[in-house]
C-alpha cells in the first residue's frame, strides 16, 4: 500500500498524516486528477482503535463518493445514541438519507480510506515524519526524516493532518488558542477476569463516580475519570493505576487479566487561528481538538477533507485562483467553532452526573429536548453536523440553501440520481427543472462544462426552485429563486460559477 519516497522530490500536494483527514483528502484529490503524497510518521498502522463511530454527516459525504455502502457493510447502525445523562438522542428524526450512527472501528475506517486514496493515485509512505518547513511564493520546502535518513520534499501545497500536536501547525506559526485540559479521563481496552464484574453502559459506584463500559469482540472498553493525573498528561498509563481507578469508581474489584491499550485524554478545546497560512493548510485534529463527546473527531476530519479537497484540486489544476482556499478557512473555521461549542457543552453537562449538581436542571432540560419529537431532529442535526449550511447565493429562504442537497432523481424517468452523478464526476452539478429559462441557464453554464454537469429533474423535484447549483461536496451553492427575473438569473448563475469553480474554460 506504500512505496518508498525518493531522497529529494517535487510533488503538487504533500499531506502530513495518514489519519482519517489525510487519507480522505488524498482520495478527494485523486478523484479530481491530483496525485498527493501522504507521509505518515508511524511505520505501521496503530494496534489500537480510538473510536467506533461514523455519523450521518460522514455517511452523507461518503455517499456522494460512492463509498457509503462499503462502510455500512462493516458494522451495525443505531438510530439513537447516548447524549447527556441517561438520555438518548433520536437520530431517526434527522433530515438525512442516513438517520443513524454506524458502529465501525476507526482502524477499519482508515483502512478503507487508504484503499480508496491509493486506488485513485495517492502515494502513502509510512515511517517518514516532517521535521521542518520553509514556504515561499511558489511552494513549500519540507524537511523529512525517517529510518533511511533525512530528505527534502518540495511541494506546491502542504496540508497538515498530523494531529493535535501538529508539527505543521507549529512550524507554520499558526496559533492554537482555546482552553487547556482541566479534567482528564482514563480509557482502557482490557480483558476482564470476570466479564460480569462490569455491566454495559454506566456503572455508578457508592461514591458517585462511574465507569462506562462498552463491550467489544474479545474485550471491553472501560472509561472513567482520572483521579490523579500526572504533571505530564502524555505519560503512559500504568496498569496498576488504571486498575485502582476502576476499582475505586466501582466500589468493588473488577480484575483486569490483560490490558490491550491504556490511554488518558483531557477536555482541552482549541481551534487554529487560521486553517490556511499561505501555502500551508490544516485539517482534522491539527486544526481543532475538543472533548470526545459524541465521538465526533473522525467525522469532523472527513468533513474538513471533503471541503478542502475539491477546492485545492481546482487551484492545483490552475482552474481557480488560490483565493478559493480562503473559503475553506471561512467555512470550516466556523464549523470548528460550532464543534467546540457542542462538545464542550456536552462535557460540562456530564459533570451533572458527578460533582456538580447545579447542572442537573440543565441536563434534564436537554435530555427532554433530545427525546421530544418536536426538537430531537434539529438538536441531532446540530450535534452531528447534518444541519451544516455553507454560504449560498440566490434564494436564502429555500430549505436547501447552503445545505446538502438530497439525492433527488434526475432525468425524465428518474433513472439516475444526484448522488450517482456526483460519484461519477469529480465536479459539481447544475440541476434544472424545465422552467422557462432553463435553456438560458444551461447556456450560461456551458463554459464550466468541464467542472459542472448539467442535469434535468422532474418539475417539482427542486422544492419550488427553478434551478440549483450543487458543489462537488453536495452542498447547494446557488438557488434559482422563482421571483428572480428571467434575464437576471443567468448572470446570477455565472457569478456563482466563477466564485466556486474558477474561470470559465474560454478564458483559460
Amino acid at each position: 500500500m506504500s512505496d518508498a519516497a525518493s531522497k529529494d522530490e517535487v510533488v503538487d500536494v504533500l499531506i502530513a498524516g495518514a489519519g482519517p483527514a489525510g487519507l480522505a483528502l488524498g482520495g478527494e484529490l485523486g478523484r479530481a486528477g491530483v496525485r498527493a503524497l501522504v507521509l505518515e510518521r508511524e511505520p505501521e498502522p496503530p494496534g489500537f482503535c480510538r473510536g467506533f463511530n461514523l455519523n450521518a454527516r460522514s455517511l452523507e459525504l461518503l455517499d456522494r463518493r460512492g463509498l457509503a455502502a462499503r462502510f455500512l457493510a462493516e458494522g451495525p447502525t443505531a438510530q439513537t445514541t447516548v447524549f447527556v445523562g441517561a438520555s438518548r438522542l433520536d437520530l431517526a428524526a434527522m433530515r438525512t438519507k442516513h438517520p443513524y450512527a454506524l458502529g465501525i472501528p476507526q482502524t477499519r475506517v482508515e483502512e478503507l480510506l487508504a484503499e480508496w486514496a491509493v486506488g485513485l493515485g495517492a502515494r502513502l509512505v509510512r515511517g517518514r515524519r516532517l521535521t521542518g518547513l520553509r514556504q515561499d511564493g511558489d511552494g513549500v520546502t519540507v524537511e523529512v526524516d525517517g529510518a533511511d535518513g533525512p530528505s527534502i520534499v518540495r511541494c506546491r501545497w502542504l496540508v497538515g493532518c498530523d494531529g493535535g500536536r501538529s508539527t505543521v501547525r507549529k512550524a507554520a506559526g499558526i496559533g492554537f488558542p482555546g482552553t487547556p485540559a482541566r479534567k482528564f479521563t482514563l480509557l482502557g481496552d482490557v480483558v476482564l477476569a470476570d466479564p460480569s464484574a462490569v455491566s454495559f453502559g454506566p456503572n455508578t459506584g457508592p461514591g458517585g463516580r462511574s465507569v462506562f463500559a462498552i463491550p467489544r469482540p474479545g474485550y471491553v472498553r472501560l472509561v472513567t475519570a482520572d483521579p490523579a493525573p500526572p504533571a505530564d498528561p502524555h505519560e503512559p498509563v500504568p496498569l496498576g493505576s488504571f486498575q485502582r481507578a476502576i476499582d475505586a469508581a466501582l466500589g468493588h474489584r473488577a480484575e483486569i487479566a490483560e490490558a490491550l491499550w491504556l490511554t488518558r485524554f483531557g477536555d482541552a478545546a482549541r481551534l487554529a487561528e487560521q486553517f490556511r497560512a499561505g501555502r500551508v493548510l490544516l485539517a482534522g485534529d491539527a486544526a481543532h481538538i475538543h472533548p470526545p463527546a459524541g465521538a465526533i473527531g473522525v467525522n469532523a476530519a472527513i468533513d474538513d477533507a471533503v471541503n478542502l479537497g475539491w477546492k485545492l484540486a481546482l487551484v492545483v489544476r490552475g482552474q481557480a485562483p488560490d483565493t478559493l482556499l480562503d473559503t475553506y478557512h471561512d467555512e470550516r473555521h466556523a464549523a470548528g467553532k460550532r464543534l467546540l461549542r457542542n462538545t464542550r457543552a456536552q462535557a460540562v453537562l456530564a459533570q451533572a452526573n458527578g460533582d456538580d449538581d447545579r447542572l442537573a436542571p440543565l441536563r434534564d432540560l436537554l435530555s427532554e429536548l433530545a427525546e421530544s419529537a418536536d426538537t430531537a431532529g434539529p438538536l441531532a442535526e446540530a450535534i452531528t453536523g447534518v444541519g451544516t449550511r455553507y454560504p449560498a447565493s440566490g434564494d436564502p429562504g429555500h430549505p436547501w440553501a447552503g445545505r446538502m442537497v438530497p439525492d433527488i432523481p434526475l432525468g425524465q424517468d428518474g433513472e439516475d440520481g444526484l448522488t450517482a452523478l456526483l460519484t461519477r464526476r469529480a465536479g459539481g452539478a447544475l440541476l434544472l427543472n424545465g422552467a422557462a429559462d432553463s435553456q438560458a441557464l444551461s447556456t450560461a453554464a456551458r463554459p464550466w462544462a468541464d467542472r459542472v454537469t448539467t442535469a434535468h429533474t422532474h418539475p417539482h423535484a427542486l422544492e419550488r426552485a427553478r434551478a440549483i447549483l450543487v458543489r462537488p461536496d453536495g452542498h447547494a451553492a446557488w438557488i434559482g429563486a422563482p421571483s428572480t427575473p428571467v434575464d437576471a438569473a443567468p448572470e446570477e448563475l455565472r457569478e456563482t460559477l466563477a466564485r466556486w469553480f474558477g474561470r470559465p474554460a474560454a478564458t483559460l
